[in-house]
């Protein structure tokens, strides 16, 4: 049986006066402290969590779904605030509208590898490439045999917007004969949106460096954090670009398990099991790591690691908590529903209370056409206990 869409719960303008703060705010967190050899508490404290939705996030991105007009379903969600109170949410494959009454899509929706969702002051506006007629991905394929996924993306001092970018090759007809071949950094400019630059990343050692990105401050060093995926196995990955120019690749240096080294094959697993999102933040007098559990398939456990320093060595905390809607007991009663990449939004924390998101998909793609609302983001409050 289908499930029903989420009803409105909260006027237009009560809705607008409770998500301003959100896109009017301030960074919470700027990014890892750049003093990465000191001692902390953090990791000697007991944490504990308690999670429940984030209701104002999700009735704006559902009621704005819903009404068809533009971006009706996506997955990766990362999201970054610009120097004028707007708030990016960054997406790869992405469904357009438009919506059917009973809350299905037809099969001949747009759908495309990224998009943009712009958020300001309570409302939504989506970003494409192409047009409103004929739209088309914001970095599009080069041929019909590979696509591009968005990663993390940061804010650029000039005001623009980077956004990591991965490039995947079609190797056959099946559903999984595809791998990913390169990373590179689009460069996308906030006025207009067009797509200014796109420049190579590192992409020499197999690892995916666009899960996470953060800069210590104005024109500071950005850690960059990578996942090398193995299929059943994935790592982490850590580096750090000194003066923040990702495109410059002799700014690039490796965590390779003691020391930062100049070659990118010289890069250590730092972690096992983790997704290929996750985020890692400052948190108290330390480091949060939030990433999907991956140590074994489709687990709907969102873990927390924490650190004192910004390429670890992390130690696990605690699970923040599971995701209601996956596998046959979850709340879609469907198998093949997953879910996958969890992460927070450091710019919407608030004290020990976090906003984390994670991705819903199904692995039957006709269960995407019959109910809108699988394949869509998740908004979840985790407030944090920590003793010491």
């Amino acid at each position: 049986m289908r499930r029903s869409r989420t009803a409105v719960a909260l006027a237009g303008g009560v809705l607008a006066a409770l998500l301003a703060p959100l896109a009017t705010a301030a960074p919470a967190v700027a990014g890892p402290r750049p003093d990465p050899g000191r001692e902390c508490t953090l990791t000697h404290a007991t944490i504990s969590a308690t999670a429940r939705p984030h209701a104002p996030l999700t009735d704006l991105f559902t009621t704005y779904a819903d009404a068809g007009a533009g971006w009706t379903g996506a997955d990766s969600t990362y999201s970054v605030p610009l120097r004028d109170g707007r708030l990016v949410w960054i997406f790869s494959d992405t469904f357009l509208g438009p919506v059917a009454e009973d809350g299905s899509r037809p099969e001949d929706t747009p759908f495309l590898n990224n998009s943009l969702l712009v958020q300001d002051w309570g409302h939504l506006r989506t970003v494409t490439g192409g047009t409103r007629q004929e739209p088309t991905s914001l970095v599009g394929p080069t041929d019909d045999a590979d696509w591009h996924w968005f990663g993390a993306g940061l804010p650029t001092p000039s005001g623009d917007l980077q956004v990591g970018v991965l490039g995947f090759d079609r190797l056959g007809e099946g559903q999984w004969d595809w791998e990913w071949s390169h990373n590179s950094l689009a460069t996308i400019d906030t006025e207009t949106w067009d797509v200014t630059d796109l420049a190579p990343l590192p992409s020499e050692a197999g690892v995916q460096w666009a899960s996470w990105y953060a800069r210590t401050g104005p024109g500071g060093t950005v850690y960059v954090y990578g996942v090398e995926d193995l299929g059943e196995e994935k790592y982490l990955h850590v580096a750090k670009v000194l003066g923040g120019d990702l495109t410059d690749p002799d700014t690039w240096r490796y965590w390779d398990g003691t020391g930062w080294t100049r070659q990118e094959t010289g890069s250590a697993r730092v972690l096992p099991d983790v997704a290929n999102e996750y985020s890692v933040t400052p948190y108290r007098d330390g480091y949060l790591l939030i990433t999907q559990d991956t140590s074994e398939p489709f687990s709907p456990a969102v873990e927390a690691y924490v650190a004192c320093s910004p390429q670890g060595p992390f130690r696990h905390a605690t699970t923040l908590f599971d995701m209601p809607e996956v596998g046959p007991e979850g709340s879609y009663g469907n198998p093949n529903v997953i879910g996958y990449n969890a992460h927070e939004h450091p710019e919407l924390r608030s004290e020990d209370t976090l906003t984390v998101t994670y991705n819903v998909n199904s692995l039957q793609n006709t269960d995407l056409y019959d109910d809108v609302s699988i394949y869509r983001p998740r908004f979840v409050e985790v407030t944090l206990d920590v003793e010491p």
